[in-house]
C-alpha cells in the first residue's frame, strides 16, 4: 500500500498501542487510538467519547479506546491508509471522503436521496447485505468494518418555500461535490461548492437561496434560519454514514467474545447518537415552530419517492465506474425494492 508522507512521518511519531499476553489472550489490555472526522466541539464528538467508555466498561476494562478529533494525527482523507498502515487503530468517519480510491466508497458513505430515515440505512448494513459489501470494501486496506452509525437525517435549508421537487428547478445552492452534487443538478437545481464555514455569510447576501449542511439541531442553533426560513424537514437527500473500522490484523488476533463486545457496542452507539440527535432536532424544530417568521416543510412520501428515482439514476452512473460501485448498487436496489422503497 502506497503510504504518503505525511502518513510516513506519523508513522515515525505514533506508537503503534496494541499489547496482549500471548500465553492469555482473554486477559489482555488493549489500548488504541481512533481518529474521528467531527471536531472536538461538535456534539458528534461527545457521543463518539461515550461509545469509547462504553467498550471500555462493557470489556471489563481489557480495550481502552482514546478518540482523537479531525485532523489529529492525520487529514481527514488520510485515516484509511493511517489506520491500513497501524499508525492508528480505527476510525470513525464519513466513508465518502474516500471516494477518490473507489467511488464505492460514497455509495456506501451516503447514497443520496435513498434513506427517508436512519432506521432504513441502519437496517440496510445489519441486515440487507450492506455490512458484508463494506468489508468487501475495506478488508484489501487492511481494515475490518465493524459497524455503522449515522448523524441523522439532514435537513435542508431554503430561504423560499420547497414543497417538492418541481421546487428545485434553476434553484442556486451550496453542496458537496460529487454525487451530491451531480443529484442535485438531475434534479433541476444549480449546486454550487462552498465549504460549510461559508453557509451562514452565503445564505445572508444571498448569494445562494439553499443549502445542503447538517442536522435541522445544528443549523438552528447557527441562526441560520434567521435567513433560510422555509427549511425542509426531515429532509429529503443525505443521510451520511459514521464508519466504526478497525485494523484487521488487530480485529484477527481478537478473542471472540470482545469480538462480540464491539459489534454489539456499535449498534448501540448508532441508535445512542440517532435518538440523541433526534431529541436535539425535535427540541429546535419545536422553537422553529414557536416563530411565525419561520415555515417547516415535510415533503410527502410522494415527493421524496420522486426525489429518490432521480438520485436512482445517478447512483446507476455511478455503478458503472468500478466493481465494487457495482455489487453495491446491485444489493442496495434489492434491498430497497424488497422493503418497499423502490418499484
Amino acid at each position: 500500500m502506497k503510504v504518503t508522507k505525511a502518513l510516513a512521518i506519523a508513522a515515525t511519531a505514533t506508537v503503534v498501542a496494541l499489547s496482549f499476553s500471548a500465553g492469555n489472550a482473554r486477559a489482555a489490555k488493549y489500548e488504541w487510538t481512533f481518529q474521528t472526522s467531527a471536531q472536538a466541539g461538535d456534539n458528534f464528538f461527545k457521543i463518539e467519547q461515550a461509545w469509547a467508555d462504553r467498550v471500555n466498561a462493557m470489556s471489563g476494562d481489557r480495550i481502552e479506546i482514546e478518540i482523537l478529533p479531525v485532523g489529529a494525527v492525520v487529514a481527514h482523507n488520510e485515516t484509511l491508509e493511517a489506520v491500513g498502515a497501524g499508525i492508528l487503530q480505527g476510525h470513525l468517519t464519513d466513508p465518502s471522503y474516500f471516494a477518490g480510491k473507489d467511488p464505492a466508497f460514497a455509495m456506501l458513505g451516503n447514497l443520496v436521496g435513498a434513506w427517508s430515515d436512519p432506521d432504513q440505512m441502519l437496517k440496510f448494513m445489519n441486515y440487507g447485505g450492506g455490512k458484508e459489501l463494506f468489508n468487501e470494501l475495506v478488508e484489501p486496506y487492511g481494515l475490518h468494518f465493524i459497524g455503522a452509525s449515522a448523524t441523522g437525517l439532514e435537513a435542508f435549508l431554503s430561504t423560499k418555500p420547497l414543497n417538492g421537487v418541481d421546487d428545485l428547478e434553476g434553484l442556486k445552492m451550496r453542496a458537496p461535490e460529487g454525487m451530491v452534487q451531480e443529484v442535485f443538478a438531475r434534479a433541476g437545481a444549480a449546486p454550487v461548492n462552498l465549504p460549510g464555514s461559508e453557509v451562514y455569510t452565503s445564505l445572508e447576501k444571498g448569494v445562494i437561496g439553499a443549502a445542503d449542511y447538517t442536522v435541522f439541531s445544528t443549523n438552528h442553533d447557527l441562526g441560520m434560519h434567521e435567513f433560510a426560513d422555509n427549511p425542509v424537514y426531515p429532509g429529503f437527500h443525505s443521510l451520511p454514514v459514521v464508519e466504526v473500522s478497525l485494523n484487521k490484523q488487530i480485529w484477527d488476533g481478537l478473542p471472540e467474545d470482545l469480538k462480540a463486545i464491539l459489534e454489539v457496542s456499535v449498534r448501540d452507539f448508532a441508535r445512542d447518537m440517532v435518538a440523541r440527535l433526534e431529541v436535539a432536532d425535535a427540541k429546535a424544530v419545536a422553537e422553529a415552530r414557536a416563530n411565525p417568521d419561520i415555515t417547516i416543510s415535510d415533503w410527502p412520501e410522494s415527493e421524496r419517492a420522486k426525489f429518490r428515482e432521480i438520485a436512482r439514476g445517478v447512483w446507476k452512473d455511478w455503478a458503472g465506474r468500478s466493481d465494487m460501485a457495482g455489487k453495491v448498487y446491485e444489493q442496495v436496489t434489492a434491498h430497497m425494492r424488497g422493503v418497499g422503497l423502490l418499484q
